[in-house]
């Protein structure tokens, strides 16, 4: 049996890949990504890398399936032939953690039902980044991804959060087009509470904006949305 990988690649500064990113993905047979053309660009981006000299120089440059939402039912068996073949499978997303909020975790869970090896290669992570550098309490938090597109599944997202009795950080992810929508949403159950608004993150335009959820909604209202959004608040029940 092979083992599938999960790598974690940059979200944005591509200095952020491990070294151990660098070498599982020099050295895995297969490479299922989101979209090959990109990851095709990362690993030439490290082609010079210190790992470019294989104990195997002969070895074939791994081969690159695309992986995504829409094709993942199609592809599991695939992967997995190549797995019980014991060839080495590296699972990528476009940027960040696989499987968080992105696909891979039916993956994963087939993976470990038939006792194949699942070994994860941590790196960068949006959740992780803009926690850290939210300000707010970290020792406990929750992550929802992205709320609904429809409003009344996002409202009933939302209003279900108000309901939570313990105090917790809570990690969202949101589109551009959505993310006023979303904030003015959070404002009418939660009331005009501190919010942190983080975009583009390891970026070249990096912004993290810590204040009222009002002043972020005004903020965005009058400057377009563009990039990647993770909101973050803290709230506890009076």
């Amino acid at each position: 049996m092979g083992t599938l990988y999960i790598v974690a690649t940059p979200i944005g500064n591509l200095q952020d890949i491990t070294l151990r990113a660098i070498e599982i993905l020099q050295t895995v047979d297969v490479i299922v990504c989101e979209d090959t053309r990109r990851t095709g660009n990362l690993l030439t981006n490290f082609q010079f890398s210190i790992f470019n000299f294989q104990k195997n120089p002969n070895k074939p440059k791994p081969r690159l399936i695309s992986y995504y939402e829409q094709n993942e039912m199609q592809r599991i068996p695939e992967i997995m032939a190549f797995l019980k073949n014991g060839m080495n499978v590296a699972l990528v997303s476009d940027a960040g953690t696989p499987t968080i909020s992105d696909p891979g975790f039916k993956l994963v869970r087939l993976c470990i039902q038939e006792e194949v090896r699942v070994e994860s290669i941590p790196g960068p992570s949006s959740v992780i980044s803009a926690l850290v550098s939210s300000g707010l309490p970290t020792d406990k938090f929750l992550f929802v991804g992205y709320p609904p597109k429809k409003k009344g599944h996002r409202k009933k997202l939302i209003t279900d959060l108000l309901a939570l009795s313990i105090k917790t950080t809570i990690i969202l992810f949101e589109a551009p087009h959505r993310l006023v929508k979303t904030l003015g949403e959070m404002q009418e159950i939660f009331g005009n509470i501190d919010v942190v608004v983080a975009r583009e993150l390891t970026k070249i335009h990096e912004e993290v904006r810590r204040e009222k959820i009002s002043d972020s909604i005004i903020h965005f209202e009058k400057t377009n949305p563009r990039g990647e959004f993770v909101i973050l608040f803290s709230y506890e029940r009076n």
